[in-house]
């Protein structure tokens, strides 16, 4: 491979997905787009796009990955594995874990396919604008090649290390937002019950120590109780926090504030808000009760 090819394969429409496939389009890169279900695929068709049919996937030198979690995408590989040749590049946009990431790169490395650690940060918001944070793990020279493509979904790509060390970095990243969201409906809430108008909060507190994107995103959205569009949901930061825990136990390390704020956020999702908004996180600590159920 000279340079990085305009021909893709782009396998889930998601809430990220989607957002990313229409910038590649934009940019006039070739995109055949494919999703479990196929409806989500449809208002990337009227874009320009074309549905991909998995048997013929080995038409395309770079197939993207962006699905929910560890059991989607090896699911998925395992559709599209019999399919694959030698040479072809999988970019995996995806938060999934460590240890299911090295093994599907093994997996594809036992065909010659190159595996590319990709997962992103910065919300639906980066996805429409462009402005994601990309964590890649795997060759370099490859990582280096990709660059028109990251360009065009991305304000800055990270080589971190080999295959796994992009997905550990997204890890570290979820960690922080997801931890950091708890406390942040702990704060709104207790701000509330002072007499604060809370939708104070975001600009009062805005380039001080506390500030951070989490909280200018998330503080007004729980302040005024409007929790749509959803930008993340529950159920994908429930996931990725319990990633970070799992690795912890891996090593050995006790990340006491990670297992708190994952019951809460499992605790939350059992409640009904697994497809929500992560700011609705707030609801929970107004219900205390309800919360230590």
């Amino acid at each position: 491979m000279t340079g990085c090819p305009q021909k893709i394969a782009f396998l889930g429409m998601g809430l990220m997905g989607s957002r990313m496939a229409s910038r590649l389009l934009a940019a006039d890169f070739e995109v055949a787009v494919w999703n479990r279900s196929p409806a989500a695929c449809l208002p990337l068709i009227e874009q320009g796009a074309s549905q991909l049919n998995v048997q013929h996937i080995a038409d395309y030198p770079v197939i993207l990955v962006c699905l929910a979690d560890d059991t989607a995408v090896e699911h998925v590989f395992e559709q599209i594995q019999p399919y694959l040749q030698a040479g072809q590049i999988m970019v995996d946009f995806s938060s999934l874990s460590v240890n299911k990431t090295l093994e599907l790169a093994q997996l594809a490395a036992e065909q010659q396919i190159i595996w590319i650690d990709s997962p992103v940060s910065g919300g639906t918001a980066g996805a429409e604008q462009g402005s994601l944070v990309i964590f890649a793990g795997g060759d370099a020279e490859i990582i280096s090649k990709l660059q028109p493509l990251y360009a065009t979904l991305s304000q800055r790509v990270t080589r971190m290390g080999d295959v796994g060390t992009g997905q550990a970095t997204k890890i570290c990243n979820q960690l922080i937002v997801a931890a950091n969201s708890t406390l942040i409906a702990e704060a709104v809430a207790l701000a509330e019950q002072a007499g604060v108008d809370t939708r104070l909060l975001a600009p009062a507190l805005a380039n001080g120590f506390a500030d951070s994107k989490p909280f200018q995103i998330l503080a007004p959205r729980m302040a005024t109780a409007q929790y749509q569009p959803v930008q993340w949901k529950v159920q994908t930061l429930s996931k990725d926090l319990q990633n970070a825990v799992s690795l912890a136990q891996q090593y050995q390390l006790d990340i006491p504030v990670a297992v708190r704020a994952l019951q809460q956020l499992k605790n939350h999702q059992q409640h009904g808000y697994a497809e929500q908004d992560l700011s609705t996180i707030i609801e929970q600590v107004k219900q205390p009760a309800t919360a230590e159920e």
